[in-house]
């Protein structure tokens, strides 16, 4: 019996094992197939920036970092129009974000809920949604008042404080949630007035949150198209549209070279502040 016994447990262990192996392979092939999907176009993307022809052909004639020297002067105009977007988006976001993080983060009173979910709502609606709704409540206080807002950059930094403060509201929540409130409780007992606890103990604590937030603030200002693509006005145009715009006339390796140049700066950018800030601590 104890022979039967201990064969028994030998081949539940056997079989323990291979499943184990079994559920190791395939976690490990699910990665691999996740960083084949995400490195293999960035990569491609790379060879093709470096295509010394005016036309998109495989195998190039020769390579050539020429057309990085163009992103300048092709697209100076747009890129200072997206970077003074990220700016007021940025700003603005944090300024609305970082009170409201606090607020639903410390603080209950009656109506909490409706704000938060009014709040983060932009999450859940379409951008071109949100383009066309701003754009149409733009010309409708033109016809009213008779300012020119449809043409002027405001309706632009009002889309885009619409797509960018739901997360930095919802990082400033992660990182008072990963804070625990003793070290707040003890200022206000010693007598510190609630303006400075926000001040010196909770704004410090939260300050992870507030440059992540800063951070997607601005990568997702900069980059989005969708939402602008109602907003923009002679001369007054951002870079994604530039490119889509470019790319109606043009298949050449200029827009490689500008994706390439913003996936540096941007991973360029998230690396220098994960190693100051630890930003997968806040994402998570």
């Amino acid at each position: 019996m104890t022979v039967r016994s201990n064969a028994m447990s030998s081949i539940y262990l056997r079989r323990g094992g291979i499943a184990h192996t079994a559920e190791r392979a395939a976690v490990l092939g699910l990665i691999a197939c996740g960083a084949v999907l995400i490195f293999v176009p960035l990569l491609l993307t790379l060879y093709l920036s470096l295509f010394d022809e005016k036309l998109i052909v495989f195998p190039p004639r020769g390579y050539t970092l020429a057309w990085y020297p163009a992103i300048i002067p092709e697209f100076a105009a747009p890129l200072l129009t997206s970077i003074e977007l990220g700016v007021f988006a940025v700003a603005g976001s944090l300024l609305i974000g970082v009170p409201a993080g606090i607020g639903l983060a410390r603080y209950r009173f009656r109506g909490r809920a409706a704000i938060s979910t009014l709040l983060l709502a932009p999450l859940t609606v379409p951008g071109v949604a949100l383009g066309l709704a701003i754009y149409c409540f733009a010309v409708l206080i033109e016809e009213d008042s008779g300012i020119a807002l449809s043409s002027s950059i405001w309706p632009m930094v009002g889309a885009h404080l619409l797509i960018t403060t739901p997360w930095v509201i919802r990082l400033c929540l992660a990182a008072l949630t990963n804070h625990e409130r003793d070290t707040e409780e003890a200022a206000a007992s010693l007598g510190a007035r609630p303006l400075t606890v926000i001040w010196r103990v909770t704004l410090p604590a939260m300050r992870q949150g507030i440059i992540a937030g800063g951070l997607f603030a601005f990568i997702f200002s900069f980059g989005n198209l969708e939402t602008t693509l109602f907003l923009i006005s002679p001369g007054l145009t951002t870079l994604p549209i530039a490119l889509l715009n470019y790319l109606q006339y043009h298949i050449d390796p200029l827009v490689a070279a500008v994706a390439v140049a913003q996936m540096v700066l941007v991973g360029g950018a998230l690396l220098l502040l994960d190693r100051y800030v630890k930003l997968g601590t806040i994402v998570q």
